[in-house]
């Protein structure tokens, strides 16, 4: 990456938070069951990485030289960067899961058998699953070079097979050939319950076992000399984002029917297939090189997700339910609880319940006239919908503005979209040119013949099932600074039209967002110029925008003190000489998502804090309609701050984001050993018994 200051490309920082995942995977103290799940979401994560982000970068090596050189960066270089970072983290993961996962299952009676381990009983039970079951399925086909040139469905197993015709007076010329077989994943269970001789001890097999050993039925002229795994990532970027004409909700349509049929991103295939099958299979399916991913025997690795657990409660996770929040949740009336202070919820340690009642007692609440929402991403069973529709038919005027770019989501969003507005409910759709990614809701009520505003905002999707895994801020106001602007945001999405009154509370993008941010850091400059206290505490997803990076280093030059908790991708490197010494990069991965945005300037002793949905990268800061809401209730900024203070203090789930991306923990106090989420947890529950006993006397 060529500029002026230490900066490093937003996908190999992908790479290394996408290891933090991986070490999770590998840790002793993380219960078995859950360390199988971190196998999973690395390769859940890694697939989408490809589907998007690899493939944009192969689009962009096949441009040419000349277009190549408008960029600031190599792609055919940084896909060089990518493959050797991928293939030592994938024989990482192989490594993990032959050597420590397998080896632990094997000491709880869990065994992962192959073919050749199975009695004469569990062989009999494999032939006749492969017979009742998985025949109908597994779609054989004998290659024929330059003629049979089968299409291998996006992400789906496939076995590739070495044959040797039995017939050696073959009038052919080839005694050998090359087939391949679909491991029908996406139809049937993955881990397959085997019979066992003894009831303690579990036995599965994959259901890749289960054809390989099964296949040799599907060629009867063929004798099979050997079998390796292999799929296909297929693109599945939109390449919509930036269309300014024409009907966006079709051409969206349109683009998801291709999406399954898109170019290749990645060829996975196990590693010790040999070179002269694995160049057969380049030249089939028109592969190159930058497309192969050798990894080990198994492949979908996300479907560990699926692993039985057989209920073994000491092999996963101690729960932590929800912890309620009565202020609301038992409030006689949520409005009149909401009208009476600010409430700052904290999901999931925090019960989800409280949004849920916000929006079902907003459509039964006769004093309610209208509710707007902002629909990211939702559930697909979704109570708050529900509601939604509810309002509609008692007359109240609902209006949803649904952001059918969001990724992966926009066939579920146009869905909803097509219910809400069968249901009455006024919904409009994405903007051309920019995503909608402000998590925001109000509703208006009449008191004494005035409108009240209501607002709900979030850093996160309204959605009850990510709530429990996600770690999200929710605040409830009605203080007029806020939910007259946040009304504000809603007309211009209703009308297009760019508000006449300028943003004086909320930052939000398209108008002042990007300034703003600019401001706060240019006051902690001066500050510290001034010899003032000056401090900047960012928490969020992603840092990548190089003028906000270059904004913060000089910040850190004037003596800035800087501490980042970034959860993902950071460009930013901190502690280098004259540019970054004053900045500290911590990354927190645990059982939950951190997914949060907090930023907290000093401001001389009057301190700025925002909660917000947008993370520091381009996209968000220029291309979105984001917004970044200030806290000016004392006891909500102090909640804040309590938690940025223990994330800070982490010494067990926090890793070093330094230059060399070692992904360190972070060790401190071997006394008091911090785990931020746990802490929170029990600092949630603390707090609340004690506002429950004051709100009860």
């Amino acid at each position: 990456m060529e500029t002026k200051f230490p900066y490093v490309h937003r996908d190999i920082s992908w790479l290394s938070f996408n290891y933090r995942v991986l070490q999770e995977a590998k840790d002793p103290s993380v219960p078995l069951m859950e360390r199988i799940k971190f196998l999973a979401i690395y390769s859940s994560n890694l697939d989408e990485f490809f589907r998007v982000r690899v493939a944009n970068i192969r689009h962009l090596v096949r441009v040419g030289k000349k277009t190549r050189k408008q960029l600031d960066f190599d792609p055919v270089s940084l896909l060089d960067q990518l493959h050797d970072i991928l293939n030592r983290q994938q024989e990482e993961f192989s490594d993990i899961f032959e050597n420590q996962i397998l080896n632990e299952l094997r000491e709880n009676n869990i065994y992962l058998l192959k073919r050749k381990d199975l009695s004469q009983e569990q062989v009999e039970f494999v032939e006749n699953f492969f017979q009742d079951k998985l025949l109908p399925f597994v779609q054989p086909v004998v290659l024929i070079k330059n003629k049979i040139r089968p299409f291998l469905n996006n992400a789906a197993l496939y076995l590739a097979l070495d044959l040797k015709s039995k017939d050696e007076d073959s009038d052919s010329g080839e005694l050998d050939r090359y087939a391949v077989v679909k491991i029908p994943s996406d139809h049937l269970d993955r881990f397959i319950l085997l019979p066992s001789s003894d009831p303690k001890i579990k036995e599965i097999i994959l259901l890749d076992d289960v054809v390989r050993h099964s296949a040799l039925w599907l060629f009867p002229g063929y004798t099979i000399e050997n079998t390796y795994s292999l799929k296909l990532t297929r693109d599945a970027e939109l390449y919509i984002d930036d269309e300014f004409s024409g009907d966006l909700i079709k051409k969206i349509k349109k683009s998801l029917l291709k999406r399954h049929v898109g170019p290749a991103s990645r060829f996975v295939y196990d590693r010790t297939m040999p070179k002269s099958l694995l160049a057969y299979l380049i030249n089939t399916f028109e592969l190159e090189d930058f497309d192969l991913l050798p990894e080990g025997r198994y492949h979908n690795n996300f479907d560990f997700f699926q692993f039985p657990d057989f209920n073994l409660q000491h092999l996963k996770n101690t729960p932590m339910p929800p912890i309620p929040y009565p202020p609301l949740e038992n409030a006689k009336n949520i409005f009149t609880a909401i009208r009476q202070r600010d409430h700052l919820i904290h999901v999931p340690y925090h019960s989800y319940e409280s949004v849920i009642r916000y929006f079902e007692d907003a459509a039964k609440d006769p004093n309610v006239t209208h509710i707007k929402v902002i629909q990211y991403r939702v559930a697909k069973k979704s109570r708050i919908m529900k509601a939604l529709m509810d309002a509609v038919k008692v007359g109240k005027l609902v209006t949803v503005f649904i952001e059918v770019k969001a990724r992966f989501d926009e066939e579920a969003n146009l869905a909803w979209g097509e219910r809400l507005e069968q249901a009455g409910v006024k919904v409009h759709y994405s903007l051309p040119g920019v995503k909608v990614h402000s998590k925001l809701a109000i509703v208006i009520r009449t008191e004494r013949e005035k409108n009240k505003i209501y607002a709900y905002m979030s850093t996160g999707n309204f959605h009850e099932d990510t709530a429990k895994i996600y770690s999200d801020f929710g605040f409830f106001t009605v203080d007029p600074r806020i939910t007259l602007e946040a009304n504000r945001v809603f007309t211009f999405l209703e009308t297009i039209k760019v508000p006449q009154e300028d943003f004086k509370h909320l930052l939000v993008g398209q108008f002042n967002l990007r300034k703003d941010l600019n401001k706060c850091i240019n006051q902690e400059i001066k500050n510290a110029k001034a010899g003032k206290p000056a401090a900047i505490i960012l928490k969020m997803n992603s840092l990548q925008d190089q003028k906000m990076i270059e904004k913060l280093y000089e910040a850190s030059g004037a003596g800035v003190n800087i501490q980042l908790i970034i959860r993902g991708l950071c460009s930013l490197v901190p502690g280098i000489k004259g540019f970054s010494e004053n900045i500290r990069v911590i990354s927190i991965v645990d059982r939950f998502l951190e997914h949060a945005r907090i930023f907290i300037f000093h401001n001389n002793g009057r301190e700025k804090i925002y909660l917000s949905s947008a993370d520091w990268m381009v996209r968000n800061l220029s291309y979105r309609i984001e917004t970044i809401f200030p806290i000016y209730n004392p006891a909500c900024r102090k909640i804040i701050k309590d938690f940025i203070d223990i994330q800070l203090r982490d010494n067990v789930k926090s890793r070093i984001i330094d230059e060399a991306m070692s992904n360190k923990y972070v060790t401190g106090d071997p006394n008091l050993m911090v785990r931020s989420q746990l802490e929170t947890y029990f600092y949630i529950k603390r707090m609340d018994q004690v506002e429950w006993l004051q709100s009860l006397s």
